[in-house]
């Protein structure tokens, strides 16, 4: 059987051959490439040499692009489009995987060449860009465990190979309980959805092959219509019961276990290294530096955000009472009754913003504003192979020059799991000659009836842009190193290219190509002015359901060994933080992916807000030079922000952009809080 990654790859810009690829090739191009990367660890360690930048640091930069290459490929596959063999493979090679760059990180040997490279750094003559590599692998070393003992080496390889498992399991869990819980819905049931909503209901119907006219399932695409405007108050319940309860159904796909089993083994692991908790580990690499300091930002935001929030709720009390009805306001009318008190309040329905926010116009606006702000253009390729017929594929160029490959994946299926997220198949470098980033955007909106426009909500339109400014901070990227490409940077960073994306949505000229889909017309005036006032609208609600799952996050992980019951932790922060009752958890513990399908979020959720300071403030730098794409602006924006990636400290790349420190009263003010302006104490 020929297997595609044993071969050279002759698509347009060496992109992936998916249509020559089956689940049955990723475990025999797995077991290779480790063994491929293994041989060429193994060679760098033990040169005989004296160790130096090339035949050391940039040589572990050259090595595992085998292993690089399938990687990036399944763990795409296995988010977006995965199978019951798919997810068999995941099992089985997480552990194996873990186990690889755990024997990497602890090679005494090797360690030893970039320990004494580091030793010697300020006389090596390394350039800035080398010299931060060199920085970055020492430091990469350090914390995956390179100066432990013996016994302590081993113990810390066995708990990061448990981890993998764990991360795993919890995904998989995760995904497996919204596959199986749909809810079929009668015309009753969805009385006073909107056309769009309708539709999407009818081909979950029928994708699931329902002897019913609409279908609904506990993802968050799904849900989030239901929960905004069906008026059967019992459906509403049925529906969100689903949603909040997902991986804690106590089912076959139960996580608590796995979750008490990770806190643990990360407060250990913390422990092996010095540490007082996971949180104090994770945050000595980011701009935070402590969990003190992300949690007084997170609590900050959390006052100001719970006053809104009781304020809306005695509001959505009453227009209840209104109603004629006596019940108390429960978690799953909140969403029902906001949408009627904005239009009370301020005389805005956002589904009148849907037939002008296309998914179409949505994305050519995300390129036009990359063109305007950066000199890029976007050409639909459809000779690139792509992993489901729904993916779109877009060449992208400056300078009448390709820069990279674009992806689009923007509907919900079954065989992909919630959110929204930006991936590669190849991150930029010039080390190896001049290799193009292939940059990936997965979103997960309901999909339309065949032959009809996808409609998206201002937060979904807004969701395009965030992800697209992920995908634009990996291919704009401009390093010569793959270690410091693109994305890789710290946590609480890597959020700024693409919420400050979001800001150039809600521009005029931006907004001047979302005409009516079947009109052409351009977005009224009017309801330009009603959205802009209705902007902080139950800022409150999504300030504390966010902000919430933050502290929860940092309450698992500011934990030691052993200390107390994690089973209750979610009860006592919500407690000790005055939870309101009305308003749940953007994310519950069993089905908290960010922070327990894998470690990127662990003890960082936090960074969303964080990056909401420096977006904020960093948009007004456009404001203050009274253009939104100003052209002195975007160009420190790009080379210190968009094209740098990891190559000089995050807070210095900022000051260098702004030409200052931020400042937290410009999120306080995008969400409506009035502050005096605040120093963001080095956020």
């Amino acid at each position: 059987m020929t297997n595609p990654f044993f071969e050279a790859w002759t698509t347009p810009f060496g992109a992936p051959p998916f249509d020559a690829m089956q689940a049955e090739h990723f475990k025999p191009a797995y077991l290779a490439a480790l063994d491929s990367h293994r041989a060429e660890i193994a060679a760098i360690a033990t040169a005989t040499g004296a160790p130096s930048f090339d035949n050391t640091i940039a040589a572990l930069e050259r090595s595992g692009q085998q292993l690089r290459r399938v990687d990036m490929v399944f763990s795409q596959l296995a988010s977006a489009h995965t199978s019951d063999d798919l997810q068999a493979i995941e099992r089985e090679l997480a552990p194996l995987v873990a186990r690889h760059w755990n024997d990497i990180y602890l090679d005494p040997a090797l360690f030893a060449r970039v320990d004494a490279l580091y030793q010697q750094r300020d006389s090596l003559g390394l350039d800035a860009e080398a010299l931060r590599v060199l920085e970055r692998y020492h430091l990469d070393f350090v914390r995956a465990g390179a100066k432990l003992t013996a016994d302590e080496r081993t113990r810390f390889g066995a708990i990061v190979e448990r981890l993998a498992v764990l991360g795993t399991q919890f995904g998989q869990n995760v995904l497996a309980d919204e596959a199986t819980t749909v809810f079929a819905l009668t015309e009753a049931e969805v009385e006073g959805l909107p056309e769009f909503a309708r539709a999407a209901a009818a081909e979950t119907a029928r994708e699931r092959k329902l002897n019913a006219p609409y279908a609904v399932t506990s993802s968050r695409s799904s849900v989030e219509p239901v929960l905004h405007f069906a008026r059967d108050r019992a459906t509403r319940e049925k529906v969100w019961r689903a949603f909040v309860s997902r991986g804690g159904n106590g089912n076959a796909n139960d996580n608590h276990q796995v979750i008490a089993e990770t806190v643990a083994l990360r407060a250990e692991l913390a422990g092996l290294l010095g540490y007082p908790s996971y949180a104090d580990y994770k945050l000595a690499d980011s701009m935070a530096k402590t969990p003190a300091a992300a949690q007084a930002l997170l609590e900050e935001v959390w006052t100001h955000g719970r006053q809104r929030a009781l304020e809306d709720r005695d509001g959505l009390q009453q227009l209840i009472a209104g109603e004629g009805s006596t019940f108390p306001l429960e978690a799953w009318d909140w969403r029902y009754y906001a949408e009627k008190l904005r239009l009370a309040r301020y005389d805005f329905d956002e589904n009148e913003l849907k037939p002008y926010f296309e998914l179409d116009k949505v994305v050519e606006a995300a390129f036009y504003t990359a063109e305007r702000l950066f000199g890029l253009s976007f050409s639909l390729r459809d000779d690139v192979p792509v992993y489901h017929p729904d993916v779109r594929v877009w060449e992208v160029s400056s300078g009448g020059k390709p820069i990279g490959l674009f992806y689009g994946d923007f509907f919900a299926r079954a065989s992909k799991r919630s959110g929204a997220w930006m991936t590669s198949f190849r991150d930029q470098s010039r080390l190896m000659g001049d290799v193009l980033p292939l940059i990936v955007n997965t979103c997960n909106f309901n999909k339309p009836a065949e032959g009809e426009p996808a409609l998206l909500s201002l937060d979904e339109a807004r969701t395009v842009f965030h992800e697209f400014g992920h995908g634009l901070h990996g291919l704009l990227s401009n390093v010569t190193y793959p270690r410091i490409a693109g994305t890789s940077v710290v946590r609480d960073f890597v959020e700024l290219p693409s919420q400050l994306y979001e800001h150039w949505l809600e521009q005029p000229p931006v907004l001047a190509r979302l005409t009516h889909y079947k009109t052409g017309a351009p977005i009224p005036e009017a309801l330009l002015a009603r959205m802009k006032a209705a902007r902080k609208a139950n800022t409150g609600f999504q300030t504390v359901e966010f902000v919430s799952s933050a502290l929860l996050d940092m309450a698992y992980h500011a934990r030691g060994p052993g200390e107390g019951d994690v089973g209750a932790v979610e009860a006592e922060t919500l407690a000790r933080i005055g939870m309101p009752r009305e308003i749940a958890l953007r994310h519950a513990s069993p089905h908290f992916g960010h922070i327990f399908s894998g470690d990127g979020y662990a003890a960082g959720y936090y960074s969303y807000l964080w990056s909401e300071v420096l977006d904020a403030d960093g948009f007004k730098a456009f404001d203050e030079a009274g253009d939104p794409f100003d052209p002195a602006t975007a160009e420190r924006l790009y080379t210190y922000v968009y094209s740098a990636g990891g190559s000089r400290d995050f807070a210095e790349a900022y000051r260098l952009f702004r030409g200052r420190d931020p400042q937290i009263d410009g999120l306080l003010e995008q969400r409506g809080f009035v502050t005096a302006p605040v120093e963001a104490g080095g956020a």
